[in-house]
């Protein structure tokens, strides 16, 4: 096994190295600096690399390298196993791989801050992030600093602004709803720049020879200004950057802000790939590439990968596991998040949940309007993680579609505030949103040729329509939208209680029914109690059932 890993890093290396840029060094060192990373791991610990494997290539290359490892953030929710143990297990399990540093994602504050203040005191590591402050104080160190064989590498954190609305927004209020977190949102990203650019400064300044970011910002255009290239092209002193968020596996050089070469690396998602930067002992010069596992079966399986992190996600994942395979279920189709058909550059398949319907998200919207007797029902694309496949549904599989264990209200909403709730989540459609919505009870278009003139706060939070609205033609059942009638709504408290995503429109409305279920139970007892245990050829069709129509382009007069 040993010898077969060797082989699989070499072979990486070769195939996944990237030219980096060479800086002056007066390092003594004797081995070349890697430094390892992964990024929106989301409790994937026994999936592609697996934790097990993480830590045997950490050690295969410590036999000749100098080694470091750091994590992008959103390590700890995305499985039950983080979801039953709020993240605890995740941690021990960082600990035992033997991180050396990690930031915040927006998906740590998932079960609250007081949980994730619990796990930093857990962690065995630093957390960082140059621009989370709590009532305008930096909550942990902008950066930190190692050195090795006397050469001092300084790491920066940096996290998405975004967060406030990606995660719960009530995390980051007191108790009265006013904000005392802030991620240096201003809507402009100057605030993020000039946090960035002040830890590199300090870093360099307490004799950092290379500042590394260790970021949560992604690479999507929809996340402007706060994307990692917004923020690399406005600052200077950085020599590499590693990235997560979006979940991509792009590595590339860029110039920063003064047009000297940067490094941008990143590895996806659910530890298909370990990322690294090299610091080259002959010339002192950086490169970064990324190791690869794109086998259904996990590293640790297929190699038999036995060490002493293989045991502790044994002890972790065991009783759990028997729980979780308890069939609840079934289904005769393939419930999908994805295009059935496209494929990315890297051969993945290609996500529509957030910006098109699919049949798992009118299954998960028809349960909540079902389990509630609502008129209609929304339900957040980005609250919808994983797809199921034809055959027995186990309790793992709901928990994987729904790991965040919201609680199911109903509300009374105007047919206004309806409008504004598709019309803000519609915003970014061709591109994916986490507030899409998929909905049950109604129907509606949007005309993409339409730009949106949806306005926000700093905070990324929903203000209203300045402009034409681009959702047109809402349906309840087969009537028109009537704006100053009165629904009742159901959804999940993240969207419409808590203002998760922006969704601002449905502040202070009538709470008619709270704390109804959790989102995983309601999937279950629909398909359980309502569809007779079965999925069936109501929900064949990938695509849905024509609830979400895209118009493309503008009809002819």
């Amino acid at each position: 096994m040993k010898k077969l890993l060797s082989l699989l890093i070499a072979l990486a290396m070769l195939l996944c190295a990237v030219p980096g840029m060479a800086e002056e060094s007066t390092s003594k060192l004797t081995k070349d600096v890697v430094i390892l990373f992964t990024s929106d791991v989301h409790c994937g610990i026994d999936q592609g690399f697996g934790y097990a494997g993480l830590y045997a290539v950490k050690e295969q290359l410590a036999k000749t390298n100098n080694v470091l490892l750091v994590d992008d953030g959103d390590a700890i929710q995305g499985e039950p196993v983080g979801t039953v143990t709020h993240g605890s297990a995740i941690i021990d399990l960082m600990n035992t791989v033997g991180y050396d540093v990690a930031i915040p994602g927006n998906h740590e504050y998932d079960y609250g801050m007081e949980n994730f203040m619990n796990l930093t005191k857990q962690a065995k590591f630093p957390y960082i992030s140059c621009n989370f402050t709590k009532n305008g104080e930096l909550v942990f160190p902008a950066y930190v600093i190692k050195e090795v064989e006397g050469v001092k590498i300084g790491f920066i954190g940096i996290t998405t602004p975004e967060t406030l609305t990606k995660d719960t927004p009530k995390n980051f209020q007191d108790d009265k709803g006013n904000f005392i977190y802030s991620f240096m949102e201003d809507g402009t990203g100057e605030k993020l720049y000039a946090a960035v650019q002040t830890a590199a400064d300090d870093a360099r300044k307490a004799g950092a020879d290379y500042v590394i970011a260790i970021a949560h910002l992604g690479n999507e255009a929809s996340s402007s200004p706060y994307n990692y290239a917004d923020v690399l092209g406005h600052t200077t002193g950085i020599d590499a950057l590693v990235d997560g968020h979006s979940h991509d596996t792009d590595q590339l050089v860029m110039k920063n802000k003064d047009g000297k070469d940067v490094i941008r690396a990143a590895c996806g998602t659910k530890l298909e790939g370990i990322g690294y930067v090299t610091i080259s002992a002959k010339d002192g010069s950086l490169s970064c590439g990324l190791y690869t596992w794109h086998n259904s079966t996990s590293a640790p399986a297929l190699l038999g990968i036995e060490n002493e992190v293989s045991k502790a996600v044994s002890a972790a994942t065991d009783g759990l596991n028997a729980e979780l395979s308890k069939v609840v279920a079934k289904t005769a189709v393939d419930l999908t998040i994805n295009d059935p058909t496209a494929k990315d550059a890297n051969g993945s398949p290609v996500r529509i949940i957030r910006n098109a319907e699919t049949n798992l998200g009118d299954l998960c919207a028809d349960a909540y309007r079902d389990q509630t007797g609502a008129q209609v029902a929304i339900v957040n694309g980005g609250g919808i993680r994983a797809s199921i496949s034809a055959g027995d549904i186990t309790l793992n599989d709901i928990m994987k579609v729904h790991p965040f264990g919201n609680q199911i209200l109903v509300l009374e909403v105007t047919g206004q505030q309806l409008l504004d709730a598709l019309e803000f989540a519609s915003r970014d459609v061709p591109n994916e949103c986490g507030s899409f919505l998929q909905v049950s009870g109604m129907s509606y278009e949007i005309h993409t040729y339409i730009k949106s003139s949806c306005t926000m706060d700093d905070k990324g939070v929903f203000t209203g329509v300045s402009g034409e609205y681009r959702v047109k033609n809402v349906k309840i059942g087969d009537e028109a939208l009537d704006l100053t009638k009165t629904y009742t709504l159901a959804g999940h408290d993240h969207t419409l209680l808590n203002g998760g995503g922006g969704m601002s429109m449905f502040n202070g409305c009538k709470v008619v029914k709270k704390n109804v279920k959790l989102d995983n139970q309601v999937l279950i007892d629909y398909i359980v109690d309502t569809l007779g245990g079965v999925v069936g050829e109501a929900y064949a069709n990938p695509y849905g059932q024509g609830r979400i129509v895209a118009v493309p382009t503008a009809p002819a007069k």
